[in-house]
């Protein structure tokens, strides 16, 4: 498929985009810009957070990663419903009977200033990570495919992709995201299924042949119970998906921040439970079409992208798509899957770090009034500058299969999250507040030194995405320890 022809694709669908911010985004209110007004309906809101909760990272790098780990993504992915289930029945009720824009707005009610500041800091620090992750997989098969034949640097590719998501977010914020979040899962969705139909035809099968085929069967394990030690084995994954669920939906600021804009508390909770549900039939699409892919790759010969000596699974989706003699038809479906995954996830992420450094960081709702619009407005193109610092570096320093280590990032930095909200939940101490910031780091120090040596301290066993967990669990102990006296 012709560049030029990518370039196309990608100037409609943002035009697209710009004509539903129009729409959504004219009282320009910051009432609009973080609550959207409270009028979401749920099932807008809840078909839109499939596409937000999957990300170009799904889109891509979850197909790529069925060769080294086949299907054992579904364990984790079945950690998710239950943990869904804990965020829809304990932090949502809580979330709105505190009427709260921000959700780390609670640790300021829990315990006070710092851990307000503590838990939103390490929000921002984790969610610019994870948006950086998933813009960085979008660019770099931007650049691959389309930028590297123009001679055009990876630096531009970048900015031009951030620029692009600031366009149409500006101005209606969380009002706008609602609304493109669910034209771009649709695009996803049908994006994927295209695919498995355009591969199917080449292969000559039919949808009972896959599971019926040894080729697939090669790759399509999905409990793995062997050896306890491995980071693979299913309690270890359950576990650590239900508590990263916890911990990137119901503690992060983005997706919960498009449940606070449902109508009423019932509605929200329907949204979430419902997403839950879905989420295990659309990842388990995903794999498949992972299969399938690896199954034609060495059918018609198609050779994994090697970039810098390293090779790149991530990468064999676009190669078939793009270069694999499918037709026209597979590569415009791609590249709109591909950009439709990328962006309605990287544009709620800068949106929500908008909300929450100028709710929790800069308390704007107590600066003048006639200034709060021209400070959301100078906290959002920061924001923008600092995604893409990061993307750029994440080329330079990025060697394992991205969802995989974007799970693992994610263990370290949402773990303090999950200590705190619990030991605010499920405690009646208070706390000495000013000491909160030092135990949370101290957390995240203690847990990477447990997950690189336990191989040596624990007897053999390897650490899978349950440590954000015993994270989790070292925040609260130091909580704990810090705790004030009950009088």
């Amino acid at each position: 498929m012709k560049p030029i022809y990518i370039i196309s694709l990608i100037g409609i669908y943002f035009c697209v985009l710009l004509l539903i911010a129009y729409l959504t985004g004219k009282s320009d209110s910051n009432e609009t810009f973080f609550k959207a007004n409270k009028k979401s309906p749920w099932y807008i809101v809840a078909f839109g957070m499939i596409g937000a909760s999957l990300s170009g990272v799904t889109f891509i790098s979850v197909p790529g990663w069925v060769q080294s780990s086949q299907f054992s993504y579904m364990q984790i992915v079945i950690g998710y419903l239950f943990g869904y289930f804990v965020i829809a029945y304990v932090l949502i009720p809580i979330y709105y009977k505190l009427k709260i824009t921000s959700i780390y707005e609670f640790l300021k009610q829990r315990f006070g200033t710092v851990s307000h500041k503590t838990g939103a800091l390490f929000f921002i620090i984790s969610r610019i990570l994870v948006a950086s992750f998933r813009l960085f997989l979008v660019a770099s098969v931007l650049q691959y495919f389309i930028f590297d034949i123009w001679n055009i640097p990876f630096e531009i590719t970048v900015i031009l992709s951030v620029l692009l998501i600031w366009t149409y977010t500006y101005k209606g914020g969380i009002k706008t995201i609602v609304w493109t979040d669910t034209f771009q899962t649709l695009f996803m969705l049908f994006a994927v299924f295209a695919t498995i139909y355009i591969i199917l035809t080449k292969l000559n099968w039919s949808v009972s042949d896959i599971f019926g085929s040894e080729e697939f069967n090669k790759y399509s394990k999905i409990l793995f119970s062997d050896d306890f030690n491995d980071k693979k084995h299913v309690v270890k994954s359950f576990l650590g998906g239900m508590f990263i669920a916890i911990a990137m939906t119901g503690l992060d600021q983005d997706m919960m921040q498009k449940n606070l804009t449902c109508k009423n508390i019932k509605e929200a909770q329907w949204n979430v439970v419902s997403l839950g549900f879905v989420l295990i039939f659309v990842n388990f699409v995903f794999l498949t079409l992972g299969a399938l892919l690896f199954i034609y790759a060495e059918k018609f010969s198609i050779a994994i992208p090697i970039i810098n000596g390293s090779v790149k699974t991530d990468l064999l989706y676009p190669e078939i798509a793009l270069n694999g003699d499918l037709g026209i038809s597979i590569g415009i479906v791609f590249i709109l899957g591909l950009i439709a995954a990328a962006y309605s996830s990287a544009d709620s992420a800068l949106t929500a770090l908008t909300t929450s450094y100028c709710i929790d960081i800069l308390n704007i709702e107590n600066r003048e009034k006639s200034k709060q619009k021209s400070i959301r407005k100078k906290v959002h193109i920061a924001i923008s500058i600092v995604l893409i610092l990061v993307v750029i570096l994440f080329r330079y320093v990025l060697e394992d299969n991205i969802i995989s280590s974007l799970l693992q990032i994610v263990s370290f930095t949402y773990g303090p999250l999950l200590g705190l909200f619990a030991f605010g939940i499920f405690t009646k101490y208070a706390v000495k507040d000013q000491y909160v910031w030092i135990i949370a780091l101290l957390s995240v120090i203690l847990s990477y030194f447990i997950n690189s040596y336990s191989v040596q301290i624990l007897n053999g066993y390897t650490f899978g995405y349950e440590l954000i967990i015993i994270n989790g669990l070292l925040t609260f102990i130091g909580l704990h320890l810090i705790r004030k006296p009950t009088k």
